[in-house]
């Protein structure tokens, strides 16, 4: 294929071909060829063209003459265009030729685009060719008709006003073709008119009826397809007859056309259709309905294509005469003639409400079009009232009016309901608006005699409070209380009791729920109704109904609240039935027809009501209610043996009550388990198939059976799903069966589906169709607990059925039967059970082969579904094999195309469920003869189903398919090539298959050149196909294929076509173009937005695309196609594709995607209101400062117009995830000087820098009508407010960069805290204003006091209590809405504490900062002093959340321990609802309410002590939160919770702090253990160090807790002395001993983080032997306050068990004094020993070295590890720190008693040790052993005096060798200066005899330090700091001993001299110094800046 790419073709390499790799040859060449054609060509051209003539009468297949067509002009484009009229010419002699053959389709082709391309150059061949091309139209077949037809668009696309002289020859022309058999050629002419009405005036002025008529006639028999194309002809036609787009020449009496003209136009076809006058009138008087469904569907899609075109604008101000227009269609005679005709066109009048208003308008429009829709409904209802009211004589309404009104009425409900629910919260001012009273209008049709009207008038109420949830609980109110007043008319029974089943089944989508209380009133209501409705029977069967509607619509509450009433519903179901079976007989002799017209009714609703309950509250069927329940059904099943015998002898008029009788069995046996009514199963079986082979059936409703018993991909098959068009809602209108009830369903079919969970109105079948549907599925449940001889004799049933029946009868038989053994197989499949043996496979494989060779394309398609299930649920492989060798037979006899499509299709199924047991061989032969049937021409529909097929085995195959693949290429792409546009199903199959093949090719593409290529020739060829489907196909591929082989896809080609097709008319073809871009998106975003923006630079005006404007680029197109979808899938992927082209591109063009979320958040009719919240005035007079900067009105110049609320919470969220990506970025983002710095030096943009966009954005949300939309902006707010809080302003140091919002968030803030604010969006305001009052960002009390307000209001809210407040939400919204106030307050009151705690601590960094910064945060006094007003009701509150959660964390077998009436803010019935609130706030409360006891120290006032004594109250405190915190962290659960278990342990610690508790902890030693186990577990299974560091603090307190208890009980009067842990014995029990739990715990910490202490690890990879294990600070810390704790531990035992606990301590404080000497801990060594040496100390100085029962243990093991010390340091590493080595030596030598230290050899070694030290040539080393000495030598005589002895003498020598050799720097001076402290040291620890002698000694060494005056000026410095220092310490120790210094004076005249000189220069000195003048350096400022802060 390479050598296909060059300008001219390379002929030699493409005769060498073969002949279809020939024609992908010359496709690839022709692709090459168009890519690089804009290069210069003139030389090459002559070549070029006669190449590509030559090509041209080569008979080209579909494909390539189009692209042909496309290179030939171009050529001439670029090239030289002289020559063009010659291949004119030249395509014009072929056409005369009157062949069909692709050359003709080639030369239509070539003709069209040349036109199209060059325009007016061929303009004098215009007349001769359009001639040609009409001529030849007459005698082609349909492909020519079709190809003609789009060619001549071309032309007039290229000639435009031009060929006005053809327009009335070519729309002649084009008349037949729109009703043409062929349905691609009336799509080709509907193209054709479109683009000639551009120029063509007289098509939509006077010829416009005409046009009209012809579309309707087009509509007839028309496909999807066609009806939207000729919708959008005959829309656009209408559009410009309304508002034309240009000027028109007046005719004599013409006038312009009115909205009224044009709908009579529309009027005529729907409600007369497209045929004439006489074959209407002939239909009228045979009673037939002569308006087939396709064209009434057709003209629907026409009017909102109509409407779409003029746009929002012109809708909203003509909606009122549209709306009354429409309205005359469904309430027109000839369309409420019949009920299904009426069914029928409501659904159609509702859908164009629904894709106008739902879509066009605004919010704001919205709103008034609901205005209007409300004054039509109330303007109906007076006409009703008024007809029924007046009396039927003197009214001047007929019946026949008041009949229709109901169709009115039900559609006008339907779309007022949709545009509330759309609306949501956004509608409220609309219900509040009086002058329009919405809410009485609607509930007036409640009492309307149409049941119809009054379903609808419920189904609005249910939609007002799904989007509007406060209203649920007033309207239950109000129906209830109209339904007690009118209790004795039937129409409001009837309505009323709808409503409130409507209204109940809201529930279900309404988060914040109702409250309980309402389940209770309507249990009371449905009983009373039940128990009067007997006393009354002209409303017997309204009150029965609505009782049992009520019940049903009850269960859809749940379990919690049926619970309750379950007794109460068992009750009234016993008195619904007989007691038992044989009174079912006794009962036929008793009543009338009107009795069991209601007991049926009651008994039907009974069982609806059981059904109800199993759906919504299977938890309640326990045994107990089942075997109450199954006795029940027994009579039901019994009494269905009764019917026949009811119906004959009460005739027609209980036929109705009985069919839904039936239904209710049905389906409840459907849901309950088969072996329970095992004995029934006689009873059900012989109803069961009467219904389905009876003689009463009529209709088959198969779209409703068949479906789901088909496999998904199979459906393709029958064209596209319902699911995948934008028009599905009326579609479907099309596909059911005309002039029957077939398939519309409506709501008054089943008034028991209102309380459905759907956001859709529920359109149930009428019950006939739904009986056939349930007896379908019950038999499938039943089939299979049957035994084998009853198994055989039903399925032969079955099959002698079919054979006997003949015409419809027999195929709606073969149906019912077909399905229902089809769904018993699908339940044996699920439930793994057997089918049975020959007997019973031999009649069902009869029944499903006569399914699949029937003419009925769906029962083929379901059929071979049930063979492969069949297959599948038999498993024996020979029935297998000899399955598909009967297929492999058929298809190689069979010639029908009916068997061929079946067989070939059961192939793929039988594979795709046992494609495992396949051999090669099988799959050879399966995929030969589908490879055959695909090449069958003639029969276009055996391609598809052969192709469908094979897609099938292809991807089930897997690997074993790879020795097909190349074939299955060129298998495809040949057909591919050859297949017409016409054969569109074809192309869907080809397409599906190769998308089958590139997935099975998977990464091998990246390698493999000549399949990749015909890859791509494959899916360049689909992008050209004319059907959407197939172009969705290709970029189905093109995904695929960027996925295996990304580098191999041209993004620059595939982008534009996507953005292109992103705003098709067709839902599948955008799905497919969103889903590539979301893939896409991921990898190479850039590039994706890059060819986007030049896509829409490039696009010509004439094209509108809808792409959006440049500024916006794809993502600003992607938000507007969000807002105007109303898939769920399709819009999951848009917001998709905008995150992931957000994570990619955000931070690097922030400034674009704020902008775009800005501009989508304004993009609001009513956002300027939403803007504009007026801020109440304070409490003070004061308003807020910078507010008015928000009430300005929002911009509304953006790109965006009247966006859906949902579109901008959207938006908002992305701001979200902006600020959050721009976290893990630069650190700029977050701070302004930063930022501004940076931004000066390169072009880069940070977040901080758009921080006053993000509130704004933030505010316009958090005060929008909308409620999702208020949560979104104050979640915005909550997330700018956390990152911002801490950004200083570089302009106003001291001051944080928020500070100047304060005014804007608190105005976001208030309406949130408003009387009628919902509870989510108070509790989320709550979040916000803790978060506000704890970042610290405001400095002044006055300013937070406003906040404050807010949250205080809120507290008394809270105070008032559930009781009081109104009953508008479940009661866990109080629980929600209380617990997040409790909890804000909780953070408050951390956040002042804590900053409280850190001002209050000496020498803090806060204080300092605040200080010099000339601050004063809330964190200090001030806030405290706020919150401590309310701090007794606080702590009460706390309290009692503490102790709610703390019951409902019980497990569930203490549950009978639940306080029976709930808890403090929870209600018994809302426990399960209530949980989770507790559980995100309970940790803060606790860390709250610990804090407060710590601050109050457990003493409370005695007011509060009148019931329990302080004692007892403290201690339930006490064990509330110790419980609460231990079992949360015994939870396995708590692994994401963090921060919980950070406020638990602080918690803890505060508790701790206050000697009350910690006196409770010390003295019950098994609270401790159990303490410090949970905390073992917690720093096991915790890595956070923080949490870490906070167990260990808390080890800590509990050890100080247990010491303050031992001293306790020693200094006690009872106890002995020696109290403590170990007792007598020593012995430390585990798991009970307090000692042996934090030695566990300090053991886990060191080894964790220096393994080498375990002997085991030491040596081992984990222990990582002698390596060096680096220690971060955090670990030291961790390390550090190990040790502290475990020095602690002896103090706490008895002498015993101290001596027990003192080796393992020892070991371990010597082992990470060991590691941190030989320096193996990393660089933070130097923080730890500090940490270690303290500890050693303390363990040293513990009573229990002293106390006389463990001296003498405590004396061998000190002097053991004084040993080992010594031993680490003869035997350590030469890099050992001798510092910390002598240090501890020291400690050992001065806090160990001498006993320790004395003893031989011990002492000699330590003295030897520290010679070894004065030796170092380390002055540092040697200052530090100085500096010991000095301890040393102050130390006890027994220590010191041996040191004096063994060192003295070594000290005076070094000393008198500093003379000889002075220091040189700063370090050995330091230590010359620490040698004289140590001798001085020496020298006043001699007792007063030798003193003399040794100050005799120290003087003539200071005297030798001296310099005299000459050496002293060039003496270097450390030798002049030595001398001054000498100097200063002789005139100091001189006087002291006056006496030996006199005497050492007069005997030593040269050190006399030395001195003097000394002292005189010094004094000299001193003088020159006081003498000099100042002097004032130039260079220095006059004015010194502080510059160090600390």
């Amino acid at each position: 294929m390479e050598q296909a790419h060059s300008l001219l073709l390379n002929e030699e390499a493409c005769n060498q071909l073969q002949e279809h790799q020939r024609a992908e040859f010359v496709f690839e060449w022709l692709r090459f060829l168009k890519k690089i054609l804009p290069a210069n060509v003139k030389q090459n051209q002559k070549h070029l063209l006669e190449q590509l003539t030559a090509v041209l009468t080569s008979s080209p297949g579909p494909p390539t003459q189009l692209l042909l067509a496309q290179c030939l002009a171009l050529v001439y484009r670029v090239g030289d265009s002289l020559t063009s009229s010659l291949t004119v010419d030249r395509c014009n002699d072929i056409i005369r030729s009157k062949d069909d053959s692709p050359s003709f389709l080639a030369a239509v082709a070539c003709l069209g685009v040349l036109y199209e391309q060059l325009g007016r150059l061929l303009i004098n061949s215009f007349k001769e060719t359009m001639a040609n091309l009409l001529k030849a139209m007459k005698s082609a077949e349909s492909q020519g008709r079709c190809e003609i037809m789009l060619c001549i668009e071309r032309i007039l696309k290229g000639l435009s006003v031009s060929a006005v002289s053809s327009h009335r020859d070519i729309y002649k022309a084009a008349r037949p073709c729109l009703t043409d058999r062929s349905m691609a050629v009336r799509c080709a002419a509907t193209k054709c008119l479109l683009e000639l009405q551009r120029e063509a005036v007289f098509l939509w002025s006077t010829e416009l009826e005409n046009v009209a008529t012809l579309c309707f006639r087009a509509f007839e028999g028309s496909n999807y397809d066609v009806r939207v194309a000729v919708s959008k002809l005959l829309g656009t036609l209408l559009a410009s007859a309304l508002e034309p787009r240009q000027a028109i020449a007046p005719r004599p009496g013409s006038k312009r056309n009115s909205l009224e003209e044009v709908m009579e136009l529309l009027s005529s076809g729907f409600l007369r259709g497209g045929a004439g006058f006489l074959r209407a009138s002939g239909d009228m008087l045979k009673g037939t309905s002569s308006v087939s469904r396709d064209v009434r569907v057709g003209i629907t899609q026409t009017c909102v294509v109509f409407v779409s075109i003029l746009g929002g604008a012109w809708l909203e101000n003509h909606f009122s005469c549209l709306l009354s227009l429409l309205m005359v269609w469904v309430s027109h005679a000839r369309v409420t003639q019949y009920p299904a005709d009426a069914v029928s066109c409501r659904c159609c009048v509702s859908f164009i409400l629904r894709a106008t208003v739902g879509t066009l308008l605004g919010e704001k429009a919205q709103i008034a079009a609901a205005k209007e829709i409300c004054q039509l409904i109330s303007k109906q209802k007076r006409v009703v009232d008024a007809a029924l009211h007046e009396g039927n004589m003197e009214t001047r309404v007929s019946p026949a009016e008041v009949a229709a009104s109901q169709h009115v009425l039900v559609c006008a409900l339907f779309e007022l309901g949709s545009l509330l629910q759309d609306l949501s919260s956004t509608a409220a001012p609309l219900l509040q608006d009086t002058s329009i009273g919405m809410l009485d209008t609607v509930i007036s049709v409640l009492l309307h005699p149409s049941a119809s009207a009054r379903l609808a008038a419920a189904w609005c109420l249910r939609c007002v409070a799904v989007g509007m949830p406060a209203q649920v609980a007033v309207l239950l109110d109000r129906c209830a209380e109209r339904l007690n007043a009118l209790k004795s008319c039937p129409e409001a029974v009837a309505g009323y009791s709808a409503a409130i089943a409507a209204l109940l089944g809201a529930v279900q989508l309404c988060p914040l729920g109702v409250s309980h209380s309402k389940g209770k009133m309507v249990m009371t209501l449905a009983e009373d109704l039940l128990r009067s409705a007997t006393q009354n029977s002209r409303i017997s069967i309204q009150r029965t109904r609505g009782c049992w509607l009520l019940l049903s619509a009850l269960s859809t509450l749940g379990p919690t609240v049926m619970e309750h009433h379950l007794p109460r519903l068992l009750l009234l179901w016993k008195c619904a039935f007989p007691l038992s079976v044989k009174d079912v007989e006794n009962e036929l002799r008793r009543g009338d027809s009107f009795t069991w017209q209601v007991t049926l009714e009651g008994r039907a609703g009974a069982l609806c009501a059981m059904k109800s309950l199993v759906v919504h509250c299977k938890d309640l069927l326990t045994d107990d209610v089942l075997s109450r329940l199954f006795p029940l059904l027994s009579c039901a099943v019994a009494l269905l043996n009764q019917l026949p015998f009811l119906i004959k002898s009460y005739g027609n008029q209980i036929k109705n009550a009985a069919t839904v009788f039936r239904l209710r069995v049905y389906e409840i046996l459907t849901m309950l388990q088969p072996k329970r009514y095992e004995g029934n199963f006689g009873t059900v079986l012989k109803q069961l198939l009467n219904d389905l082979t009876g003689p009463e059936i009529t209709t088959c409703a198969e779209l409703n059976l068949l479906p789901s018993l088909c496999y998904r991909q199979d459906l393709a098959l029958l064209g596209p799903a319902l699911q995948d068009v934008d028009q599905h809602y009326i579609e479907e209108q099309v596909r059911s069966q005309p002039n029957h009830q077939g398939n519309s369903g409506t709501l008054e079919y089943d008034p028991f589906t209102i309380f459905e969970k759907a956001q859709e109105v529920p359109t149930p079948l009428p019950p006939g169709s739904a009986l056939a549907a349930a007896a379908v599925q019950l038999f499938g449940v039943i089939f299979p607990h049957l035994g084998i001889q009853q198994k055989a004799q039903i399925l032969e049933q079955f099959c002698e059925f079919v054979r006997q029946l003949k015409g419809a009868r027999q195929q709606t038989v073969q149906i019912h039967v077909a399905a229902a053994f089809c769904c018993t197989l699908k339940c044996l499949a699920s439930s793994r059970r057997e089918l049975g043996s020959e007997e019973v496979q031999r009649p069902a494989l009869s029944l499903l082969l006569g399914a699949l060779e029937g003419p009925n394309p769906l029962l083929r398609c379901m059929a071979a579904e049930g063979l492969a299930r069949l297959v599948q649920v038999l498993n024996d492989p020979n029935f297998t094999v000899s399955i598909t060798l009967m297929s492999f037979d058929k298809l190689k006899t069979a010639r029908d195309a009916i068997t061929r499509t079946g067989h070939a299709l059961a192939l793929g199924a039988v594979y795709r469920y046992l494609g495992g047991i396949s051999s090669p061989q099988y799959l050879s032969t399966c995929v030969g003869v589908l490879f055959t049937l695909s090449q069958d021409s003639t029969s276009p529909e055996v391609q598809m189903w052969s192709l469908h097929a094979l897609s099938m085995v292809v991807d089930l195959a897997g690997p074993l398919y790879h020795s097909h693949l190349e074939a299955s290429f060129n298998l495809v792409l040949r057909l591919l090539l050859s297949t017409p546009h016409t054969h569109v199903e074809v192309q869907q199959s080809l397409g599906r298959c190769f998308n089958a093949l590139i997935t099975s090719m998977g990464p091998d593409l990246q390698g493999v050149c000549a399949v990749r290529t015909s890859c791509l020739v494959g899916c360049a060829v689909m992008q050209d196909s004319q059907d959407c489907l197939v172009q969705a196909q290709a970029i189905s591929c093109l995904q695929q294929l960027h996925m295996f082989a990304p580098r191999f896809v041209n993004l620059a080609s595939l982008v534009p076509s996507l953005c292109i097709n992103l705003c098709s008319s067709y839902l599948s073809l955008r799905r497919a173009v969103v889903a590539c871009l979301r893939q896409l998106a991921q990898r190479e975003e850039v590039e994706v937005s890059e060819h986007a923006v030049a896509l829409v630079k490039e696009l010509p005006r004439r094209d509108n695309t809808q792409l959006g404007e440049s500024e916006v680029g794809l993502e600003g197109a992607l938000f507007s196609l969000l807002d105007r979808e109303s898939d769920p899938c399709l819009c999951r992927d848009i917001q998709e594709t905008l995150v992931h082209m957000m994570s990619s591109a955000a931070e690097s063009n922030l400034a674009h995607w704020l902008k775009l979320c800005k501009d989508v958040l304004s993009a609001s009719a009513d956002s300027a209101a939403a803007a504009a919240v007026e801020t109440q005035q304070e409490e003070d007079g004061d308003r807020y400062d910078d507010s008015s900067a928000f009430h300005a009105k929002s911009e509304s110049s953006g790109p965006f117009s009247n966006l859906r609320w949902s579109t901008r919470v959207f938006s908002m969220e992305c701001v979200c995830r902006i600020i959050a990506q721009c976290e893990n970025g630069n650190s700029a983002h977050f701070n302004m000087a930063l930022a501004q710095e940076q931004r000066l030096h390169e072009s880069a943009d940070f977040l901080v820098l758009h921080l006053a966009d993000l509130i704004r954005m933030a505010f316009m949300a958090a005060t929008d009508h909308s409620d999702q939309l208020r949560l979104a902006g104050l979640q915005t707010l909550l997330v700018i407010i956390r990152k911002f809080s801490n950004v200083p302003e570089p302009e106003f140091p001291g001051h944080v960069i928020l500070e100047q919002y304060q005014a804007n968030v608190g105005a976001a803030l208030r309406p949130a805290f408003h009387v009628d604010a919902p509870p989510n969006v108070t509790a989320k305001a709550c979040q916000v204003c803790s978060a506000w009052i704890a970042s610290g960002v405001i400095s002044d009390l006055r300013d937070l006091r406003r906040v404050h307000q807010l949250l205080a209001s809120s507290l008394a809210k809270v105070q008032v209590g559930r009781e009081v407040s109104s009953q508008l939400y479940n009661e866990s919204t109080f629980t929600m809405e209380t617990l997040a106030v409790l909890k804000a307050w909780a953070e408050v009151y951390i956040t002042a504490v804590q900053g409280s705690r850190q001002r209050e601590s000496p020498g803090s960094l806060l204080q300092q900062q605040n200080d010099e910064a000339g601050t004063t945060g809330p964190a200090g006094a001030g806030l405290l002093k706020l919150v401590q007003t309310d701090l007794a009701t606080l702590s009460r509150l706390w309290l009692a959340a503490l102790q709610d959660h703390a019951l409902l964390t019980l497990p569930s077998q203490y549950s009978s321990q639940l306080p029976s009436t709930g808890g403090s803010f929870y209600t018994a019935e809302t426990v399960e609802q209530a949980r989770p609130h507790y559980y995100s706030a309970w940790a803060t409360i606790l860390h709250a309410t610990a804090l407060w006891l710590n601050s109050t120290g457990f003493i409370m006032s005695t007011s509060l002590s009148s019931v329990k004594s302080p004692e007892d109250v403290n201690t339930d405190r006490l064990h509330l939160i110790l419980g609460i915190s231990v079992e949360f962290l015994c939870s396995p659960h708590s692994g994401d919770q963090m921060e919980n278990i950070d406020s638990c342990l602080q918690a803890l610690q505060a508790l701790l702090e206050v000697p009350w508790p910690r006196s409770k902890v010390g003295n019950d030693q098994t609270l401790g253990v159990e303490l410090l186990s949970v905390l073992h577990r917690l720093i096991v299974t915790r890595e956070s160090p923080n949490i870490q560091l906070a167990v260990l603090e808390l080890v800590r307190q509990i050890v100080c807790a247990a010491q303050e208890h031992v001293k306790e009980k020693r200094h006690s009067k009872e106890t002995v002395p020696e109290f403590g842990e170990g007792r007598d014995t020593g012995g430390l029990v585990p798991g009970k001993s307090l000692v042996f739990g934090a030695l566990e715990l300090c053991l886990c910490m060191l080894v964790r983080k220096l393994p080498q202490l375990s002997p085991k690890l030491a040596g081992s990879p984990t222990g990582r032997g002698g390596q060096t294990c680096s220690l971060s600070n955090t670990d030291c810390r961790l390390v550090t306050s190990a040790l502290v704790i475990l020095s602690e531990l002896p103090s706490i035992c008895s002498p015993e068990g101290s001596v027990s606990v003192l080796p393992t301590v020892l070991y371990l404080l010597l082992g990470v004094l060991r590691e941190a000497v030989k320096g193996s801990v990393g660089a933070e060594s130097g923080q730890l020993v500090p940490g270690i040496l303290q500890a050693l100390r303390t363990v040293l100085t513990s009573p229990m070295s002293r106390a006389e029962k463990s001296r003498g243990a405590w004396t061998e093991l000190l002097r053991c590890a004084l040993h080992t010390l010594l031993e680490s340091w003869h035997t350590g590493s030469p890099g050992i720190d001798e510092v910390t080595m002598l240090t501890s030596l020291t400690i050992f030598l001065l806090y160990a008693s001498a006993d320790v230290t004395t003893v031989e050899p011990l002492q000699t070694r330590c003295i030897q040790t520290f010679r070894a030290s004065l030796e170092s040539k380390d002055p540092v080393v040697l200052s530090r052993s100085y500096q010991l000495l000095v301890s040393l030598f102050q130390g006890p005589a027994p220590v010191a005096r041996p040191f004096i002895l063994a060192l003295g003498g070594c000290l005076v020598s070094q000393l008198q060798e500093v003379e000889k050799s002075r220091p040189q720097g700063p370090a050995e001076l330091q230590a010359v200066q620490d040698a004289i402290r140590a001798l001085e040291a020496l020298v006043f620890a001699a007792d007063e005899t030798h003193c003399p002698q040794l100050v005799a000694v120290l003087l003539p060494i200071l005297i030798s330090l001296l310099l005299d005056e000459n050496a002293l000026a060039s003496a270097p410095a450390a030798s002049r700091s030595l001398h001054e220092s000498a100097l200063r310490d002789l005139m100091r120790i001189g006087p002291q001993h006056s006496a030996v210094f006199k005497a050492l004076m007069a005997s030593a005249p040269h050190m006399k001299a030395r001195l003097e000189a000394a002292v005189k220069g010094n004094q000299e000195s001193v003088n020159t110094k006081a003498q000099a003048p100042r002097v004032i350096n130039k260079n220095t400022p006059s004015i010194q800046l502080k510059i160090n802060f600390l």
